[in-house]
């Protein structure tokens, strides 16, 4: 059976095919959340709303998993985020590094802590990144399949927010 050609080049099972070079589903960081599948891009911009640093995550992946990896390394003074990053954790590491967390507490937590509200109105940077990177259609309908390519243009896009 030397010229079986079902034996010469041995290749994975019927299943595993769709698993090769790009990854699957990983390398698409597509899942499910209630406004459907799509992909969560979690963002860090700078006093003026100019993107400092970003990645993406599946649709039903919880917005505080990345939040320390994104901030970790950053220097500043305030750090602003909504109800959501209130975690001891992220909390923690913002005053090691430096900083104060302007971050409202959730209501169920026993020890209500005091955040600066007047600071806390400058998080318009954020949802204003948020809203011009949205003007670009490629990004807002996610026409690209593959996580690299849309983090690539989302790269792309913030480049042209720094230029302008």
């Amino acid at each position: 059976m030397a010229g079986d050609r079902r034996h010469r080049n041995p290749c994975p099972s019927p299943g595993r095919r769709g698993q090769g070079k790009k990854g699957g589903v990983q390398a698409q960081a597509l899942g499910r959340s209630r406004g459907g599948f799509g992909t969560k891009i979690h963002a860090v911009v700078d006093a003026l709303g100019l993107p400092v640093r970003f990645m993406l995550g599946p649709g039903q992946q919880n917005d505080m998993a990345p939040a320390c990896d994104l901030i970790r390394g950053l220097k500043a003074e305030h750090v602003l985020a909504d109800r959501a990053y209130d975690a001891d954790s992220l909390c923690d590491l913002i005053t090691e590094q430096g900083g104060e967390p302007v971050i409202p507490p959730r209501r169920h937590r026993k020890v209500q802590r005091s955040y600066d509200r007047i600071a806390y109105k400058q998080r318009w940077g954020i949802e204003g990144f948020f809203a011009k990177l949205k003007q670009w259609r490629r990004i807002a309908t996610r026409h690209d399949k593959l996580a690299a390519n849309f983090l690539g243009f989302i790269k792309l896009a913030s480049i042209m927010l720094w230029l302008k």
